[in-house]
């Protein structure tokens, strides 16, 4: 890769994970077509950018760690629930029909988009509900199916895990951002790469600038979203959310 392919990546690899910080997810918009465009084919530009969301975690999650936002039963709650379905799905996307799962997954983020922007009200407020046993049971199905979607699929998970946490736990946008980021962004991206390395091929030289443009990005997203808090990080959430999901439809 020459010296403007590289600058190009790095570039892209820091707007959308600064982006995904901010919207708690959305970084495979930019970041897998840019990996795509430049040559590398489908399975092996899905490896390499898991691989590389985890830098995202750690800038991200570095942020968020000194704002003390994490929550233990969520900590835990996601990666009982969350991990086996990462896993699940990494090792069944060889044989997804992908074009049919990204049109259903795409009409479900449009929704979440108008779901949001037509509740201004909603996670703006930190309002704890269903932290009772049934509610963390009920709260796991759909983390499970998002894990799976995170393995499987290119963009979107980390929305929905963003909005869920919002809807059915009460955070506020602020605090389910920083779960997002840190739980998916790290521990759940990290268990994907791994299962996708094993199954396809990571392309390793173009990953340290992956890695670096992850990393700050995150960092600096996650920086924008904690000094001008949830009202702020809904709305760019809900244009990162219609974003992804109309790219996904389209194509």
């Amino acid at each position: 890769m020459d010296v403007l392919s590289q600058l190009l990546l790095f570039i892209v690899a820091f707007a959308a994970n600064a982006a995904s910080a901010l919207a708690g997810g959305g970084a495979g918009l930019l970041q897998l077509p840019a990996i795509i465009f430049l040559g590398l084919p489908f399975p092996v530009a899905l490896a390499t950018h898991k691989v590389a969301t985890v830098a995202l975690g750690l800038g991200a999650g570095g942020r968020h760690f000194r704002e003390r936002l994490l929550e233990k039963p969520f900590v835990l709650l996601m990666l009982l629930a969350g991990l086996p379905g990462v896993v699940l799905g990494a090792r069944l996307v060889v044989g997804v029909p992908q074009r049919s799962a990204e049109l259903a997954l795409g009409g479900l983020t449009v929704a979440l988009a108008l779901y949001s922007a037509l509740r201004p009200q909603l996670g703006q407020h930190w309002r704890p509900r269903h932290r009772d046993v049934p509610g963390y049971l009920i709260g796991a199905v759909p983390l499970f199916l998002c894990g799976m979607l995170n393995g499987s699929l290119t963009s979107g998970s980390g929305l929905f895990v963003t909005l869920w946490l919002v809807r059915w736990f009460g955070l506020d946008y602020k605090r389910a951002v920083a779960h997002t980021m840190v739980m998916v962004g790290l521990f759940w991206n990290g268990t994907g790469a791994l299962t996708l390395g094993l199954v396809s091929e990571i392309h390793w030289p173009w990953l340290p600038v992956l890695i670096a443009g992850s990393l700050l990005g995150g960092y600096v997203g996650a920086h924008w979203g904690i000094a001008r808090g949830s009202g702020f990080i809904k709305r760019v959430f809900e244009v990162v959310t219609l974003l992804v999901g109309l790219k996904l439809l389209l194509g």
